[in-house]
């Protein structure tokens, strides 16, 4: 890094809260819904781009959830979750778990998965995790998962950056 370079560095401790958040939207993600059973059976979801792998052996995966989140106590109490990454023409699919509903999966297809968690019709691909345990991360929860089974179907990714819905492309340079 030369010096000019180290001026323009601003201070994560007292530089502006959105900043920081336009900053970090400038890394694109996928975009899943995550789903679990709550209480009573109730079936609870919401959209997420914080899903990432972290190992092949054992299969484990992590996602966050804000501890102001009102699906937290549901997440935390579940034996199982699962992570259904959306196609590029799920966005909204992606708008109606993001917003808050009685129920949110009033006329969205879906069945039962492992310990009855909802697994969406039309996902690219679906994981259904055990729920390791969680970790501190500030003002959210870190989830750790074990992947017990998935499916793969393919297609192209819903991806967000910068404060919108994308869909990916292959890189012109690479295509062929």
């Amino acid at each position: 890094m030369t010096d000019t370079s180290l001026h323009q560095l601003v201070s994560a401790a007292s530089g502006d809260p959105r900043a920081l958040r336009n900053l970090l939207g400038q890394f694109a993600t996928g975009v899943t819904v995550i789903t679990t059973v709550g209480a009573a059976g109730r079936k609870v979801g919401m959209t997420a781009n914080s899903f990432s792998s972290v190992s092949l052996d054992p299969p484990l995966i992590l996602w966050s959830l804000a501890r102001t989140a009102p699906s937290l106590a549901d997440f935390l109490g579940a034996s199982h979750f699962a992570i259904n990454v959306l196609g590029q023409d799920q966005h909204g699919l992606s708008g109606h778990f993001a917003r808050p509903a009685e129920d949110k999966f009033a006329g969205i297809e879906h069945h039962s998965g492992t310990a009855g968690v909802p697994l969406l019709e039309g996902a690219i691909a679906t994981l259904v995790c055990r729920n390791l345990t969680q970790y501190e991360g500030g003002d959210h929860l870190i989830f750790l998962g074990q992947i017990e089974h998935y499916r793969h179907s393919g297609g192209e990714p819903l991806v967000f950056h910068a404060g919108q819905y994308r869909v990916a492309a292959a890189h012109p340079a690479l295509a062929g």
